[in-house]
């Protein structure tokens, strides 16, 4: 695939970025275009290399030397079939997935990867630009009617999937507007909300209904989905995790989506600031050295935060792959995100063990102490506190982003749903044990990527369909069940 030696003749190129004084000061994405016929040369990486194990590396299975030979040879229809054949939402995943394809890229055993999240965002851009992405309504329906709650990625891609069957699918959102965690826990600099609603407006076009504002379980009774043939639970793993340490009530500690989500309900205009959840003149700390505390990075110096500080419980990962991390498995490595670039001080191996209150319960610094992970023998790594490392940080808003434990219960307790030990909901071939609800996403699987969730939605959608039809036609990865992690 690609041209004959092209790895050998051109150099990986991604995207610049816009300079880091100008970025700031808005809200905007801030990449800068690469042209045509550098994006043909992207393409021209692809090799020849006969396992593509860049299949294997996407969630979605996506056929990446075909649509990687399509643009080398600038034929992009041809590349955008080939791409949204697999991915409802290149849009999406080409902005905010972390890449599993590259890090299994053959090519990367010996060179830079092939750039190929870059050339599926240009795939897709280029078919909104020149109006080649339009309605595809089904030419028949089935009379038969599906819920989705959540709409999210994995709620939308089974939503599109249901619709193309000829099911009437009515997507719940309990938010004012579509798109979960998608609209309201990345921020704009890194997904514009106009993105979202492009692709909304094409599949309601399509068929589909949605339904904001209404929670269900909450201000929509749970025996109303009695109404449906069938049910879709693809709500997202919304429960967040606390840190249990002295002076957690303390005024100033914040979780990270309440932070992310508020700051993006102010960029759309829908709220006004609060100043409990602005960082402006702040001494910010951030807990968790993920993708959520890198977002409340750039989010907080994009407010105009005194000073922005990032701490890791785990030790600073090495620049290249570790023996026991080998390609073609996700590497576990040094990550600088372009918010961190912006600013950010980031410190491992350190754990906070306290949060310093003054006179009226505000929060006014942190207690941390430096650790090390011991390793056993057979078993896990153990946590031990280095003594005498004890430190303050002066601190007026600390961010929680430690991630997420699972589903909420309202519905998993109103439905009688069977969940596992980490609380997820069951799901075999993503049927739960009530025989028309099925489950997909972080519900199922627990907290993980937008491609995993796109994935998971389509998986589902056609093992509803085969539930409603006796078979269905709709894609599926492989037979039987995904993995649940």
């Amino acid at each position: 695939m690609g041209k004959l030696k092209g790895f050998l003749e051109y150099d990986r190129k991604v995207e610049d970025y816009i300079e880091v004084k100008k970025r700031v000061q808005n809200y905007e994405e801030f990449t800068v275009d690469l042209t045509e016929s550098e994006l043909n040369e992207q393409g021209a990486r692809c090799m020849d290399c006969g396992i593509p194990f860049c299949h294997s590396g996407c969630p979605l299975g996506n056929l990446i030397p075909d649509f990687n030979d399509a643009v080398y040879r600038n034929n992009w229809v041809k590349a955008l079939n080939i791409l949204h054949s697999t991915n409802n939402f290149p849009e999406f995943t080409g902005r905010l997935c972390p890449a599993p394809c590259e890090s299994a890229c053959v090519l990367g055993i010996i060179n830079p990867p092939v750039s190929i999240e870059l050339i599926e965002k240009y795939i897709v851009e280029r078919g909104f630009k020149e109006g080649w992405i339009k309605p595809e309504p089904p030419q028949e329906r089935t009379g038969k009617t599906v819920a989705v709650i959540g709409s999210g990625p994995a709620g939308l891609a089974a939503a599109q999937q249901l619709n193309r069957a000829g099911h009437m699918v009515t997507v719940f959102e309990r938010d004012k507007k579509v798109g979960g965690l998608l609209r309201y826990g990345i921020p704009d600099f890194k997904l514009e909300k106009h993105i979202i609603d492009r692709r909304v407006e094409v599949l309601e076009e399509e068929g589909i209904t949605f339904s904001t504002g209404v929670h269900v379980g909450v201000n929509y009774d749970a025996e109303k989905l009695k109404e449906f043939d069938a049910i879709v639970l693809c709500g997202g793993a919304t429960s967040r995790r606390g840190l249990p340490i002295p002076g957690a009530d303390a005024k100033g500690v914040v979780q990270a989506m309440e932070f992310l989500k508020r700051n993006n309900e102010v960029v759309d205009g829908l709220e006004k600031p609060v100043e409990a959840l602005y960082a402006e003149g702040k001494h910010v700390i951030v807990i968790g050295g993920g993708d959520t505390g890198s977002d409340c990075v750039g989010t907080s110096n994009r407010h105009g935060a005194a000073s922005v500080t990032n701490f890791e419980i785990l030790p600073m990962p090495s620049k290249e792959r570790s023996a026991e991390n080998p390609w073609p498995f996700w590497p576990f490595t040094l990550k600088n995100s372009s918010s961190h670039e912006e600013g950010c001080e980031r410190n491992w191996s350190i754990a906070t063990k306290e949060f310093i209150k003054d006179a009226e319960g505000n929060l006014k610094a942190l207690k941390t102490i430096e650790v090390e992970w011991v390793k056993v023998p057979g078993g896990r790594p153990q946590l031990k506190e280095v003594e005498g490392t004890e430190k303050e940080w002066p601190c007026d808003l600390a961010l929680l982003a430690l991630g997420f434990a699972g589903p909420e219960n309202t519905l998993v307790d109103q439905l009688g749903l069977a969940t596992d030990f980490r609380t997820n909901i069951k799901g075999n071939n993503y049927q739960t044990n009530v025989p028309n609800v099925f489950v997909a996403g972080d519900m199922r699987r627990g907290q993980s990527l937008i491609v995993w969730a796109i994935s998971e939605g389509r998986e589902a959608a056609h093992h509803v369909d085969k539930f409603l039809m006796g078979s269905s036609s709709l894609p599926v990865k492989e037979k039987g069940d995904l993995p649940a992690a």
